[in-house]
């Protein structure tokens, strides 16, 4: 074990010291190997393993298709879609950042492009409506994290490639755990708005008419999931298939549908996406590697072991990972945290009878909340950029979001039923 306290000590140290999160795990992963006197050359060709997946291919085209659909003019649609249907509720347009983060995750996969997409276009129309701005951010932080829970998803893919799951089932667990998120999400923050007075003249009179009007201004949006999801579902392509379709969808719809996106945009988000996608996948490299000192090293077996004795069942073992989640989640990325958890945690949940699929979305669920909780959650920054305020502004409102959140992960983890019903339809 000298040689995981070795691993485990370089990477709290390279964490604390502010290193980027793919230098840390790699960092941690080459100090361990020399103390064991490993290869080094094993880590050039278990960062190279990881990544050489047909699969992982997902990624860059999930994360190209978001961009293009969220410059081409349907996460704007989308927000006439949810201000018509839920604008009229105490908290008005509280509500519609929300929703519509719930609309845009089944188009982009990943918390901080939820959080760019739909808190660039709504933290300032809430600010002119008169809600304080470290509020709208809060809710914007929190409410992103609804990216990587409704598919298609992008730490659900690494998951499932990790697992050995199906993709597509582990997308179909996702749906009901993230309108769960969404409605707790929901009721906290009309909570807030009822008891501060926030937002009061945001609200809108429910008009039928004006949801049909939106609903049939964002059809070509809301086609994106059925098409993407009911093609994989039906087997008619791959996951990585289907962000390629997503992609060229989103190309066309923004050029030739709504004719709002020009070559200059597409240039920069190719570029985007080249440079978001080698972040992702060298960190998902370096994780692997990582993974592979632990395994080889037997720390991963002694950690799992110490997790099976002190559990003396499903119920205090999934509590025991949804708390260790939560802390991995305020100082580590939601695919790297994923890499590391499963070869620990899964033989151990197997061993108790939990089915693999229902264990990822909750791990997925909980990790992904990392993204908005102190200090290097991804979502506070990008929320507190567009509101122009210093995240410690809005912590005070995204920590009660966050119970929110945690309300609705203990709601999933306590009834794996509600979690699996769709993977059940579709693939039991």
């Amino acid at each position: 074990m000298s040689i995981g306290v070795i691993l485990f000590v370089c990477l709290i140290v390279l964490l604390l010291g502010g290193i980027p999160i793919a230098a840390c795990i790699g960092g941690a992963a080459v100090v361990a190997m020399l103390a064991a006197d490993l290869p080094l050359l094993n880590f050039a060709s278990k960062v190279y393993a990881s990544v050489n997946s047909f699969t992982l291919m997902a990624i860059p085209f999930f994360m190209l298709a978001g961009s293009l659909m969220a410059t081409g003019g349907m996460s704007r649609r989308l927000i006439r879609l949810a201000s018509a249907l839920v604008g009229w509720i105490t908290g008005g347009l509280t509500h519609v950042m929300i929703l519509a983060s719930a609309f845009f995750a089944a188009l982009s996969g990943s918390a901080p492009a939820t959080c760019a997409a739909i808190g660039g276009m709504m933290i300032p129309e809430m600010e002119k409506k008169g809600f304080p701005p470290e509020f709208s951010a809060g809710v914007q932080c929190v409410a992103g994290t609804i990216g990587p829970i409704i598919p298609p998803s992008i730490p659900m893919v690494v998951y499932a490639i990790s697992a050995g799951v199906s993709v597509g089932e582990i997308f179909a667990g996702g749906f009901i755990p993230g309108i769960i998120f969404a409605i707790c999400l929901m009721i906290v923050s009309g909570w807030i708005c009822k008891k501060k007075g926030f937002g009061m003249e945001s609200k809108t009179e429910f008009d039928a008419h004006e949801v049909w009007v939106a609903f049939k201004d964002s059809i070509w949006a809301l086609l994106v999931p059925v098409i993407v999801l009911g093609g994989i579902y039906s087997g008619v392509f791959t996951p990585t298939e289907a962000g390629a379709v997503a992609s060229v969808y989103g190309l066309f719809a923004g050029f030739f549908i709504y004719r709002e996106l020009s070559w200059k945009d597409l240039k920069k988000i190719l570029m985007d996406t080249a440079a978001n996608t080698s972040l992702v996948l060298l960190i998902i490299g370096c994780a692997g590697a990582f993974t592979w000192v632990l395994t080889i090293q037997g720390i991963a077996t002694a950690i799992g072991g110490w997790f099976a004795a002190v559990s003396s069942g499903k119920i205090i073992f999934m509590a025991l990972t949804i708390l260790l989640l939560l802390f991995m989640g305020c100082f580590m990325e939601c695919c790297a945290s994923v890499l590391m958890v499963v070869p620990i945690l899964l033989p151990v949940a197997q061993s108790l009878g939990i089915d693999p699929v229902y264990f990822g979305v909750i791990v997925v669920m909980t990790l992904s909340l990392g993204m908005a909780t102190p200090p290097v959650g991804e979502d506070l920054y990008i929320a507190a950029s567009i509101a122009g305020i210093k995240f410690e502004q809005e912590v005070k409102y995204v920590m009660p979001l966050v119970g929110a959140a945690i309300l609705a992960i203990a709601i999933c983890a306590a009834l794996p039923g509600l979690v699996m019903f769709l993977p059940n339809l579709f693939y039991g």
